[in-house]
């Protein structure tokens, strides 16, 4: 059975009609992987047909609130209806620090996001090099980017050997060249235009010199910033690559 790739957001912190913050949804087998937790990405997950309590995994790539600003809201809907559907642990994957992180939330919210050992696991990936988390149905991979200094891309690949590889958001750095070689898929911000590099993100040419570098076989293009929409972003990106390019669109829908 082949993954299925739903983006859930292709945006930024700016507020949009059109593109919510930076997040996907990746199906497969029987298991739904979460990446990221922006604003607004339990009403996309309705919209694209899936409930918050099938998501079995759900990936983080760093503390930006556009990543992980409805991350309490997101537990917080999981403990309704009483009692709750849910049938499986929702596992949260982050970099160094986010125990602590997590802890300073449930601060906060005290039991309104705190959830049972059997209904929630929490696992904090080394930000000093490569990590690694193997299930029955899909194996992952991170290593640090240039971002934050919590900030993960990851890499996974299916039961049938496919690969997704996740930037996240990064700068132009060694470390995600390596993680996305020869991956089948790179979703790979490209936050701002040529000629407006801001740093800690990429730019297409940037992003398409990347997926080029690392043999990609397909570059889907995300996170933008309004900049984006006023220019040829797949233009600037066939500069540096000439593979398949897609600029991803809020509930579009793509085969790994």
């Amino acid at each position: 059975m082949e993954s299925q790739i739903v983006i859930l957001g292709s945006g930024t912190c700016v507020p949009s009609l059109l593109r919510n913050p930076s997040s996907f949804l990746m199906r497969t087998r029987e298991e739904n992987l979460l990446f990221d937790c922006g604003a607004g990405v339990m009403r996309r997950l309705l919209e694209a047909g899936v409930s918050i309590f099938d998501i079995s995994h759900l990936f983080l790539s760093h503390f930006h609130p556009d990543h992980i600003g409805e991350l309490a809201a997101f537990l917080f809907a999981l403990k309704y209806p009483k009692p709750s559907p849910q049938k499986r642990k929702l596992t949260i994957f982050a970099g160094t620090g986010f125990s602590r992180f997590f802890e300073k939330l449930k601060g906060v919210y005290g039991h309104w996001i705190t959830l049972p050992p059997d209904r929630l696991a929490v696992v904090e990936l080394d930000t000093a090099g490569y990590d690694h988390f193997d299930t029955p149905f899909f194996q992952v991979t991170s290593l640090p980017v240039a971002h934050r200094p919590e900030s993960l891309a990851y890499r996974v690949e299916d039961a049938a050997g496919r690969v997704l590889v996740y930037s996240g958001d990064s700068d132009d750095c060694d470390n995600l060249i390596k993680i996305a070689d020869h991956a089948d898929m790179l979703v790979c911000e490209a936050a701002y235009p040529d000629g407006q590099k801001v740093d800690g993100h990429l730019i297409p040419s940037l992003a398409g010199r990347i997926a080029r570098a690392a043999a990609v076989r397909c570059l889907v293009l995300t996170h933008f910033y309004p900049a984006c929409d006023a220019v040829d972003i797949e233009k600037q990106c066939r500069s540096t690559y000439n593979g398949p390019i897609v600029l991803a669109r809020d509930l579009m829908r793509l085969t790994l």
